[in-house]
């Protein structure tokens, strides 16, 4: 359940009444990170709009607001992983007039990908068993952020969009406060080789005439072209995005790609990550086992 009682940090905006649980969870989190930053003195900056968000930067001293310290150490020090770092994020030539530093989407308090990078680089996070557990795999290698699948669509062709997490055979998306998995013209989806084998397409979610959960279907069609899994993390504070997962499954054919299909929480994380990473999830966002 979203706590309430951050809400009057941001009293200009207009979070008393009956928003969507996507954007009240926004409100929340960036409550959290804006109180974050002043009881620790982070660099940081608030975006102007109905529902501000929190942007954080690294600072003289080498500490960044938005990261939990041990993991921004490794990410720092990973190069495959620091790329990352570097994508602007896509409000800062509004306001590069004022910001005292080039706006990058991971320094936003609600990103999605900040808050895995968070937890998957954590010194040492997937040779922990009960996180081995969790995810269903015995892989231990270093993951890797924002990797294409390279799905092939009908024309001989392959899709060319992100997967944001590849853990060995795993394949991960991340959710927190996004509107939705995206919607897409028919058309769209049509262009996937395995479209057909993989899913009863008329029972796939359908909203004015587009597929809902578009990026749950990339996901599921990149995972059986790869003989691999897939796995969706979200907020429980999020049941919208629960539901999507279940109705896109609902239309999968197959039973063992199904058993490779997983949906999991970040509370559900949570309970089986380390001690001090847990109490930052807890502080920062909210997210408790």
């Amino acid at each position: 359940m979203t706590d309430r009682s951050f809400e009057p940090i941001f009293a200009d905006s207009p979070c008393k009444g009956d928003l969507p649980t996507g954007l009240r969870l926004r409100t929340e989190l960036s409550a959290r990170s804006l109180k974050h930053a002043l009881i620790h003195g982070y660099l940081h900056e608030r975006t102007d709009g109905t529902i501000p968000s929190i942007l954080f930067a690294c600072d003289e001293h080498g500490r960044h607001g938005n990261f939990h310290p041990a993991s921004y150490r490794s990410i720092c020090a990973t190069p495959a992983w620091s790329k990352r770092l570097e994508k602007v994020h896509t409000a800062h030539r509004r306001v590069r007039v004022r910001a005292n530093w080039a706006w990058k989407e991971l320094d936003c308090s609600n990103s999605s990908d900040a808050l895995l990078m968070n937890v998957f680089c954590y010194p040492a996070l997937t040779v922990v068993p009960a996180v081995r557990a969790l995810l269903g795999s015995d892989r231990t290698e270093l993951p890797e952020f924002g990797i294409k699948p390279r799905t092939p669509f009908s024309n001989g062709g392959k899709d060319n969009t992100e997967i944001d997490m590849r853990l060995g055979d795993l394949l991960v998306e991340a959710k927190l406060t996004e509107s939705d998995f995206q919607v897409a013209d028919p058309r769209l989806v049509r262009r996937y080789r395995d479209l057909e084998t993989v899913f009863d397409t008329s029972e796939l979610p359908l909203r004015n005439g587009k597929h809902v959960g578009y990026q749950l279907i990339r996901g599921i069609l990149a995972a059986y072209a790869a003989e691999g899994s897939f796995c969706v993390f979200c907020d429980a504070r999020r049941p919208d995005l629960s539901e999507c997962w279940y109705r896109v499954m609902r239309a999968v054919r197959l039973y063992d790609l199904r058993c490779r299909l997983k949906l999991l929480t970040w509370q559900e994380l949570a309970e089986v990550v380390p001690r001090d990473l847990q109490e930052f999830l807890a502080l920062k966002y909210g997210i408790v086992p």
